[in-house]
Formats: structure tokens, C-alpha cells, sequence
């Protein structure tokens, strides 16, 4: 299984915004973002030669990172986005909601999507009452996602549980007394809040 291991504070710096790659530290004043507001490297500070071909790969690989989501891989789900009826843009966004990991992370049984996809991998996480570690598992109208006997007793998911105050999305129905929650729709695309102007990554993708 491949993965970034490296620091992701890096990843907000480098596209000059906060990600919320860590959870709650992200809106503290440890967030490196806050101490550096500009890219990482001797060059950081230095004159950045701007371009539209610059401004289609930062939105490109802002929404990789943000989903945690490598190059491979993200260029498989464009090319299934493609093939699919629709407009390609919103239809590689929907299908980035509909992976198990950020479910979990919508359903603020995890503080950030890193953290939802350990959960998945460590067997923590139910699609329709079945275990499922993949994090990438492509969710449908309908499926009930829940957490194991074991990952209800978790401190951290209760703490998680307590202190979270996202708003779960419209598309999604949470059921917090079972620990579950339904897909109800597919989402639409303001029903997503990511910072992504998806029309730039099918300008960069189409060249």
C-alpha cells in the first residue's frame, strides 16, 4: 500500500493555504502555516513566475492532497469521471466524496482524513455490517457505514464524537446513538465544500 509519509504541514505551505491535514491543530497557532504563510524551501520567499499552467497543477494537486490521494491513482478516477455522463469536474469530486475514508471523516468519527484511513486499514470501520479495510472503497446510495463494537469504545473516537462540531453534510444521514451513517444521495456539488476549482484540473488533464 503506498501512502505519503512525509511532513504534511509541508503540503498546506507549498499551496499557500491551510488543507487541515491534522485535525484540531489546524486551527491552533502551532499550524505551521500560520508561523510561515509561504512555500516551503530556500526559495520559498523568492518571486513565484505565475502561469495558467501553474494555476491548473496547484488545483490539481491541492485536491490530491486534501483526500490523501496519490498521482496514480488520481488520474485513474479523472479518466473514470471522463468516461461517466455529467460534467467531469463535478463527477471526479463526487467520486473523491464517495471514498470510505472521508465518509468516516464527514461523519466526525475521525479528526482528519489521515486519520479515518488508519481507522478503515485497522479493520475499525463496517460498509452494510461487512468490514472493510480499502480505504478508497467507492460508497452508493444506501450503504450504512458504522464502527466496530471495539471503535466505539475507543477514546479517541469518543473524544472525536464530543468535541467535533463539523457539519455532516447533506447527502449523509448520521445516526449518532448507533455510531452509523446512511449515504442518502450522491452529493452534489454544492453540497462540497473543498476549496477546488475542479474546471482547472479538466483543463490540465485535457491537454
Amino acid at each position: 500500500m503506498a501512502r505519503y509519509t512525509g511532513p504534511v504541514c509541508r503540503l498546506c505551505r507549498r499551496e499557500r493555504m491551510k488543507l487541515f491535514l491534522k485535525g484540531a491543530k489546524c486551527d491552533t497557532m502551532k499550524c505551521q502555516i500560520e508561523r510561515h504563510p509561504y512555500p516551503p524551501g530556500i526559495h520559498g520567499r523568492g518571486r513565484i513566475r505565475e502561469s495558467e499552467y501553474l494555476f491548473q497543477l496547484r488545483e490539481k494537486q491541492k485536491a490530491r492532497r486534501i483526500y490523501g490521494v496519490l498521482e496514480k491513482q488520481f488520474r485513474n478516477l479523472y479518466a473514470e469521471a471522463a468516461r461517466d455522463k455529467g460534467i467531469t469536474g463535478e463527477n471526479l469530486l463526487r467520486m473523491l466524496e464517495q471514498r470510505l475514508d472521508n465518509v468516516v471523516f464527514r461523519a466526525n468519527f475521525a479528526a482528519s482524513r489521515n486519520q479515518a484511513r488508519q481507522f478503515v486499514r485497522h479493520g475499525h470501520v463496517t460498509v452494510n455490517d461487512k468490514r472493510v479495510t480499502i480505504p478508497s472503497y467507492k460508497l452508493r446510495k444506501g450503504d450504512v457505514v458504522g464502527l466496530s463494537t471495539k471503535a466505539q469504545a475507543m477514546i479517541v473516537v469518543r473524544h472525536n464524537l464530543d468535541t467535533l462540531d463539523r457539519t455532516v453534510p447533506m447527502w449523509l444521514e448520521a445516526n449518532n446513538a448507533d455510531h452509523k451513517v446512511t449515504v442518502r444521495d450522491l452529493p452534489l456539488r454544492d453540497q462540497i465544500d473543498v476549496p477546488v476549482r475542479e474546471q482547472l484540473i479538466v483543463e490540465l488533464y485535457s491537454k
